[in-house]
């Protein structure tokens, strides 16, 4: 039996600008500026921009060494 026809659920490892705000409660185009400046890590897939949920982390993680 194959496994073809049955798709597994793959959780997702990057998102989207508006989804990376969301996560981060902040609005859109602030994720556009932290991108921009290198604060917040993109990659480019064709037109699209993804942020990796890894970049996410490091950013939250580099807000709280500022913070201490």
């Amino acid at each position: 039996m194959t496994t073809l026809n049955h798709p597994r659920s793959v959780a997702p490892r990057s998102v989207r600008p508006a989804e990376a705000a969301t996560l981060l409660g902040i609005c859109r185009d602030t994720v556009y500026v932290l991108m921009r400046s290198g604060q917040l890590r993109s990659v480019k897939a064709g037109r699209a921009r993804l942020i990796p949920l890894a970049a996410i982390d490091e950013f939250l993680s580099a807000g709280e060494e500022f913070a201490a």
